[in-house]
């Protein structure tokens, strides 16, 4: 699904961005990760092993229609890495080709507080320089009031992005709690296609991604999916 968002004016941009994500979080099913979509990778700017120059070069191998770097508390490698795809696109250009790379969206991973334990917020297509989102792209992770689950999701609707769980199945509470209550306090999807075993081929762990349909689905809740890389291969998580 080709993403074409192309404006001078720069809230047109920012708006186009999140109703173009939004368009493909509708669209994302069990097939869609790894090798068409990809939400949730890491570079060596948090805790991956990937520059996000080799990131790009496998997004562009494997053929991703769209993605995005959601390292722990920076947007340092997804800085890096669009100017990278930036500067593939000139070439590209330049050489009259068909300029056939994948999207690259602003992403973050959030660790939070909710209902007394630990998870993990990602947030998408944020202006990385609103002041509402800085405090949380510092390299650390929040301490206190800022640490609250709410108070990060307001943060990245207040920075014109989509706040999304990760891996609702993987904490300590069970995502039958956790899912109601991240809707309550505003978040916009769920990470349903995720694969808890690390397995080989990556795919979708089947008991765990059947639950968080039927909560997403219950509580009107976007789906996304995600490698969740820290490893050297972007189809698969280790």
């Amino acid at each position: 699904m080709p993403v074409n968002v192309q404006t001078s004016n720069s809230d047109q941009l920012a708006n186009g961005e999140i109703l173009a994500l939004k368009e493909v979080f509708k669209t994302i099913n069990a097939k869609s990760c790894p090798r068409y979509f990809n939400f949730h990778m890491h570079t060596i700017y948090s805790d991956g092993n990937l520059k996000p120059e080799e990131l790009i070069e496998q997004a562009i191998a494997i053929g991703l229609k769209g993605f995005a770097i959601t390292d722990h508390h920076t947007v340092d490698g997804y800085e890096v890495a669009k100017s990278c795809l930036d500067r593939r696109k000139k070439q590209m250009h330049a050489d009259d080709s068909d300029n056939d790379l994948p999207h690259l969206w602003t992403g973050v991973e959030i660790t939070s507080n909710l209902l007394g334990t630990e998870v993990h917020i990602l947030g998408y297509a944020f202006d990385p320089e609103h002041p509402s989102i800085l405090t949380y792209l510092l390299g650390e992770r929040p301490l206190d009031v800022e640490a609250e689950a709410g108070n990060a999701i307001a943060a990245i609707h207040q920075a014109g992005g989509l706040a999304v769980l990760a891996h609702p199945a993987r904490y300590r509470v069970k995502a039958t709690e956790l899912i109601p209550e991240a809707a309550r306090l505003g978040i916009d999807g769920v990470e349903t296609y995720y694969a808890y075993n690390n397995p080989n081929p990556w795919r979708p762990s089947p008991e765990q991604t059947e639950l968080v349909q039927k909560l997403s689905a219950t509580y009107g809740l976007l789906n996304t999916c995600g490698t969740d890389t820290h490893g050297l291969n972007l189809l698969q998580r280790l």
